[in-house]
């Protein structure tokens, strides 16, 4: 985690013929219209949360879905069969032993030695990378284990040509290869002083919490067939200035890669603040608002119609949240609408600025006398990011959201490309187009909606299998969204149109 951001730095639809009066009645009464695809090979209630009903005048049924102290928002989705066992399979020990072991290498700064086999990041990253291919071996071929290495140049906080190296697992999908998603931790980690290569800086919570989160998720994913491509990464340089993550994202988008979603685990491992205060069920989720990369043509666009809340990270963070903060996981995804904490960046920044849509995740409140700090007792407190200070519970639980995310998005249709809003005449009603996937499962589609002043999407129409509905509601008014279903009910991330004439 770097002190700054440097560069590298019941489930029913409107019935037809539903009044506008009607829809916006409901809206009115607080209520949340569910509606899922009809058809051979649905199943709503693998993509809902449990709901009651209930009738408001003049329309049909209303779902209202609800944990113990929240409500869930309307596309919220529940945990399938499949992904129940996944997480079932992480393992709070195997955690535990990942963290212990990085802290083990004494420091793992990314100027310490490279060719010590007990101490420093070479040895570090030689045991990442052989627990990662021994995961590999039980998949059959589809996971790859690859050294991703380069020569930095002397750069901020890199005084000498340096080689920095990514370890990075790739388990292709077995359908949509192309479609890819990537979660990461850094195995860097630092002291007090940022260049202090010789002393000892265990990076526990910072960043071997997060390391563990991704090399468990490689394990427990290894055997299985994905649709689309899960990338596993521990990535050095981030104390640094963020230099092997930015490496990796420019690998991706210099190759056109069609990467549809990136998490950073970054200060993963404690829900313990430095008051002694817990919150051991939550986690942070931050996402950016305006786009990084934003264009001053997409700019323009974006002042003239809204969207500020509407980025593909935010709906990134919004889809986490709809699969991911449930009983499956026992953890609430508290999401943060900002790129990143106070003075702070992680790994997911590099993937910002080149228009991938990427978001951190981070404990709910920080100690900070264990990280970025010596190892050492003044007045009888221990200082330094030390095992004993972390919560491998809860790691394995943050671990647990981390895979509800990936894996439901790996399965589920990719999010809709080309959504538009047509606006070559005036009227009150909204027609929005997109172009079809191309999944073999899919479906069909979904529009959403919500009131500009609401966080989450309200209202779930059905649209079926087709580029094209209309919804008897003015965009004036109201903002929309598409997703894509398929067979199994897995909805997608909401697409957010842009204006056309």
């Amino acid at each position: 985690m770097s002190q700054q951001t440097p560069e590298p730095t019941g489930d029913h639809a409107l019935p037809p013929g539903t009044s506008r009066r009607s829809v916006l009645a409901a809206t009115a009464g607080t209520v949340t219209l569910g509606a899922t695809l009809t058809g051979a090979g649905a199943t709503p209630a693998a993509a809902a949360p449990a709901v009651t009903e209930e009738t408001v005048a003049g329309t049909a049924p209303v779902r209202r879905g609800r944990t113990p102290d929240r409500d869930l928002p309307a596309t919220a989705q529940r945990p399938s069969r499949e992904l129940r066992a996944l997480l079932a399979e992480i393992d709070t020990d195997r955690i535990e032993a990942t963290v212990r072991k990085l802290a083990s290498f004494g420091t793992r700064h990314t100027l310490s030695s490279q060719d010590d086999p007990k101490r420093g990041i070479g040895a570090a990253r030689d045991w990442i990378f052989a627990e990662l291919k021994r995961y590999a071996a039980a998949s059959g071929g589809r996971m790859t284990v690859e050294l991703q290495s380069y020569i930095q140049e002397p750069a901020s906080r890199i005084p000498v040509a340096t080689r920095l190296t990514n370890i990075v697992a790739t388990l292709r999908g077995s359908t949509d290869p192309d479609r890819v998603y990537v979660v990461s931790g850094h195995y860097d980690s630092r002291a007090t002083d940022v260049m202090d290569s010789v002393g000892d800086a265990p990076g526990a919570d910072d960043d071997a919490s997060g390391v563990a989160v991704a090399m468990e998720l490689a394990r427990v994913t290894a055997k299985r067939r994905p649709a689309a491509t899960l990338v596993f990464a521990a990535v050095a340089g981030e104390e640094q200035g963020l230099y092997g993550a930015a490496h990796m994202a420019r690998t991706f988008a210099s190759a056109g890669v069609d990467l549809q979603g990136m998490f950073t685990d970054d200060i993963v491992g404690s829900p313990t603040a430095d008051d002694g205060s817990r919150d051991p069920h939550t986690v942070r989720l931050f996402a950016e608002g305006v786009p990084t990369s934003e264009t001053p043509a997409e700019a323009a666009t974006r002042q003239s119609v809204g969207g500020e809340n509407d980025s593909r990270s935010r709906q990134l963070a919004r889809f986490v949240r709809d699969v991911a903060d449930n009983d499956a996981t026992d953890t609430h995804v508290r999401v943060v609408y900002r790129r990143d904490r106070y003075l702070r960046g992680g790994d997911h920044i590099p993937y910002l600025e080149r228009g991938f849509p990427a978001a951190r995740f981070t404990e709910p409140a920080e100690d900070y006398a264990h990280q970025h700090q010596d190892v050492k007792v003044v007045d009888g407190k221990q200082y330094g990011d030390l095992p004993e200070f972390c919560d491998f519970a809860y790691i394995a639980r943050v671990a647990k959201v981390n895979a509800a995310a990936v894996w439901t998005l790996a399965q589920a249709p990719g999010t809709p490309k080309g959504a538009k809003i047509l606006t070559s005449a005036l009227t009150n009603a909204t027609e929005l187009v997109w172009e079809r996937g191309e999944e073999s499962d899919l479906a069909g589609y979904e529009v959403v909606w919500r009131e500009t002043t609401d966080p989450e999407w309200t209202h779930v129409v059905r649209a079926g299998d087709t580029t094209r509905h209309t919804v008897d509601l003015s965009k004036d008014n109201v903002f929309f969204g598409v997703r894509a279903v398929n067979r199994a009910g897995l909805r997608s991330p909401v697409a957010f149109p842009a204006p056309q004439r």
